[in-house]
């Protein structure tokens, strides 16, 4: 069994039902969902392309999947995400925009944030006692080979390679798309995620997923609201 640590955003938010429903997947209730059909794409078309990012769900990495070190349960995992989650508060990520990152397409911030990287910096630093060590099987499906010195050393110290200065906050919509129907794809993800593009998204949970077994589709285990502890403070001193 795998876990990682992502956002999502809550099962009833609109984003997610959109997002779920490109992706033909709901992560929460594991439901195959009805891709859209006035895209322009066809839906065949669709599933094809983003066959590889719906076995992980609507999601943006924060700590990529890990197995749990020796010793360490999923009740440890929980607990230490429960007060991590409780101490924090919410924040606002810049408004999201589709973009290309190299042969696919995912929503990204629109410009840098101070407070959304403080934030995956910490998760990354909190629970990296909790992953397994590296393996060499690990190491291979990664292609060292092609990623640079700094990025060898997080991949071996944090179990992924793009964390700290490498991080890039994106919440991936497709898989590989071929050069001559990139224009057409991102034709179609502008249109379906019209609605959300250019807003504001906030940032109030930190999601837990798991893989119950290799290859398995990840689904979300449980949503940790940020603040919580906080807010339970402040109401108790009113």
């Amino acid at each position: 069994m795998r876990y990682a640590l992502y956002f999502t955003p809550p099962m009833s938010d609109a984003l997610q039902r959109t997002a779920s429903r490109w992706l033909g997947r709901n992560a929460f209730s594991g439901a195959a969902l009805d891709h859209p059909d006035d895209t322009g794409l066809g839906i065949d078309d669709i599933a094809a392309i983003t066959e590889a990012p719906r076995r992980y769900g609507f999601h943006a990495t924060i700590k990529a999947p890990f197995a749990l070190a020796d010793g360490l349960t999923k009740a440890d995992l929980l607990s230490e995400i429960m007060h991590f989650c409780g101490e924090l508060e919410p924040f606002e990520l810049t408004p999201l925009r589709i973009e290309r990152l190299g042969p696919f397409f995912a929503l990204t911030p629109s410009a840098p944030s101070p407070a959304l990287q403080g934030f995956a910096d910490a998760v990354v630093r909190r629970f990296n006692r909790y992953h397994a060590p590296v393996s060499e099987a690990d190491r291979a499906r990664r292609n060292v080979d092609r990623l640079s010195e700094r990025q060898v050393a997080y991949l071996d110290s944090f179990g992924y390679p793009y964390v700290f200065e490498e991080f890039r906050f994106h919440m991936t919509l497709t898989g590989p798309v071929d050069a001559g129907d990139a224009d057409r794809v991102e034709a179609a993800l502008h249109q379906v995620f019209a609605p959300f593009l250019d807003k504001p998204v906030s940032l109030s949970n930190l999601a837990l997923f798991v893989e119950p077994e290799k290859g398995a589709p990840f689904s979300v285990d449980s949503l940790h609201p940020l603040g919580s502890f906080k807010a339970a403070r402040r109401a108790a001193a009113q």
